[in-house]
């Protein structure tokens, strides 16, 4: 399906070119949507068609019969080649939540800050994530890790869980509801 050493632009699709979207920027909507986080109440075949209309530009065109093979290109496509195979137990990590933190360990390892790159394919960013290493983000994820597991948290990293809880503890994404209340409220102040 796609080489491990080219960076895929298009999707063959029963003999079809579509274009499709890699900026990683676009591909961090995409999981955004996914996941629920950019409207909680949509169920998951509504998240699913959000996603291919934001990943193939030409989706309303494309024919509903290619659609299985198009979502499996788009699943393979956000593990970078790969079969992602599920992992067990709750997220370590949200994209939106800990974008402060992965953007600073990207960067790092960037050597320049890649929010201002004009493009970044989403499988280069993903080597850059790949090779964060040290850094406030490993560090959150080895708690989150460890209290996941149950483990006992080294005395610094129950003081950087006390400190800092609010970056470690994964929020669920708002509901309707509570996002109908903080419009409430910002339609006050104005």
């Amino acid at each position: 399906m796609m080489r491990a050493w080219g960076l895929p632009r298009q999707a063959e699709l029963d003999g079809v070119r579509y274009e499709i979207r890699t900026d990683y920027r676009d591909i961090l909507e995409i999981l955004r949507w996914l996941g629920g986080r950019a409207d909680p109440e949509l169920d998951a075949g509504g998240r699913w068609y959000v996603a291919m209309r934001l990943f193939y530009p030409e989706f309303a065109a494309m024919p509903q019969e290619v659609w299985p093979r198009a979502t499996e290109f788009l699943t393979e496509f956000l593990a970078a080649g790969h079969r992602a195979a599920a992992r067990p137990g709750p997220p370590l990590m949200d994209w939106q939540q800990d974008a402060p933190l992965i953007a600073a360990g990207i960067s790092r390892a960037a050597g320049q800050d890649v929010r201002t790159l004009p493009y970044l394919h989403w499988w280069s960013f993903l080597a850059l994530f790949d090779a964060i290493g040290e850094g406030s983000f490993a560090t959150v994820v080895a708690i989150r890790d460890k209290l996941r597991r149950g483990k006992r948290l080294e005395n610094w990293e129950l003081d950087y869980y006390r400190t800092h809880r609010e970056a470690v503890e994964l929020r669920a994404p708002a509901s309707a509801a509570e996002n109908a209340e903080k419009q409430r409220l910002l339609a006050l102040l104005q």
